[in-house]
Order: C-alpha cells, then sequence, then structure tokens
C-alpha cells in the first residue's frame, strides 16, 4: 500500500540542508505541505522550498534559530497560521561539535543544549498546542545517545540521551489524544557536514556493519513512515537507523 500524506501540514525544523533536507523532501514526495525552519542559511532554505515546488510538492522556508525560545514559537505560530492546520512536527535542528571535556566552555556548552535539547521540548510545547488526533511528533537523535566509538562527544551524547527520555515521557503524556511521539536515531549519515568520502567517514566506516554511510533519503523514509497511518500503533520508541553501527 502506498502510504500519502496529502491535506498534512509538516514543519521540520533545521530542514535547508543534510539530514533535515533528505526529511523534507521525502514528507513532500508524500504529500504533505512542508515548511522547513533555518537559522542562518535563507538562501539555501529558499533553494530547498522552491526545488520541492518544481517538484510538485508545496513548501515554505521560515526562519526561527532553534536556540530562541520566542523565535521557535512565533515560527510555528507563522506556519499554523497560513496553513491553518499542523500534523507533523519533526524536531530536526541540531548543532554537533568535538572536543575533550576539558575544552568545553559554557557558551559552547550552552549553545548545544539550547538548540539539541531545550529547542526540541520548545518546538513540541508549542506544537501541542496545534496537534489534534493523528498528530505526531518525530525528533532526530543521534545512534551517540547509544553507543559512542570515539572520545570527544559527551556534550552531544548528553543532549541527544535527553531528548530519547523526553520521547519516551512525552508519548505517555499525550496518549489520550491519539498524538504519537518518537525518535529516530541515524548513525553516519552522508552530508555535507559529515560526507562519506570525508577523513572521518575512514575511522567510521568499520564500525558500521553495512560497511557504507546512510543517505538522508533512508532516513526520510523512516520518519515519513512514523508520520503516516500505518504507524499509528508506534509511540514512545527510539529507532536506529544505523546501518549496523550499534549492533
Amino acid at each position: 500500500m502506498v502510504q500519502t500524506l496529502t491535506g498534512k501540514v509538516a514543519i521540520i525544523t533545521g530542514g535547508s540542508r543534510g539530514i533535515g533536507e533528505g526529511i523534507a523532501r521525502r514528507l513532500a514526495a508524500a504529500g504533505a505541505t512542508v515548511a522547513i525552519t533555518y537559522n542562518s542559511s535563507a538562501e539555501q532554505a529558499e533553494l530547498v522550498a522552491k526545488s520541492i515546488g518544481e517538484a510538485g510538492g508545496t513548501a515554505v522556508a521560515v526562519r526561527a534559530d532553534a536556540a530562541d525560545r520566542a523565535a521557535v514559537r512565533a515560527g510555528i505560530t507563522e506556519i499554523v497560521r497560513r496553513f491553518g492546520r499542523l500534523d507533523i512536527l519533526v524536531n530536526n535542528a541540531g548543532v554537533g561539535g568535538v572536543g575533550a571535556i576539558d575544552t568545553v566552555t559554557d557558551a559552547d556548552y550552552d549553545r548545544t543544549l539550547a538548540v539539541n535539547l531545550t529547542g526540541v521540548f520548545v518546538a513540541s510545547q508549542e506544537a501541542l498546542r496545534y496537534l489534534g488526533d493523528g498528530g505526531r511528533i518525530i525528533t532526530i537523535g543521534s545512534i551517540n545517545a547509544d553507543r559512542i566509538h570515539f572520545g570527544g562527544g559527551s556534550v552531544y551524547a548528553l543532549t541527544k540521551a535527553g531528548v530519547a527520555g523526553l520521547t519516551r515521557a512525552l508519548a505517555r503524556e499525550v496518549s489520550g489524544r491519539g498524538i504519537t511521539v518518537n525518535t529516530v536515531q541515524p548513525g553516519p549519515v552522508d552530508t555535507d557536514m559529515n560526507p562519506a568520502d570525508g577523513p572521518f567517514a575512514e575511522i567510521t566506516r568499520p564500525y558500521i556493519a553495512a560497511a557504507r554511510y546512510g543517505t538522508t533519503a533512508e532516513v526520510g523514509s523512516l520518519v515519513t513512515y512514523l508520520a503516516g497511518l500505518d504507524a499509528a500503533y508506534i509511540t514512545g520508541a527510539t529507532i536506529n537507523v544505523d546501518g549496523g553501527y550499534a549492533a
């Protein structure tokens, strides 16, 4: 059965590039109207929205820094005002960073938590004002919440473990409203920030059972499934799409 999201409105935070862009394209291909938020890459965000439109979909780009609580709330409100509804929230915006714990500054720590954890909480809280029966909250976590093969990722891992915990608690809280809440944890995925042919890939690939990097489309396919009716009995779950990186 071909799943359709026609008539649904989806927000993808940080949807102008990488995994977020892949998710936006897959949701649009399934029929959803997509709104991608961005912080500083306005030109790139508009290009993605235009490309989705040229492929027959509907997409808009809205500026909303995931670390700015007021901007996150205002962005969601603007999107709902424009389209009259909200059905799917994909919390994708995130920042990385690698460094030994004794080199992490207060500013680094605060920014990472503001985007990766607080931003997810605020966006989910605001979206729940509009989500109804059949609503979906899908957060993009990281396999690093479960398995880390290298040092230097303590703050990032902390935030991604945090969103997995938030997912489980929130799934319980909103289950009576017909809303599902899940986390998708990608492993190594080929993006401009972490290319499959980059120097870090050479030391990462031996840990991947599939012996390759994943694609943004593969992550997007899982998110699209979770956003649809066929996944109504999946909630509170943390699902890896990692090629066996955590196996």
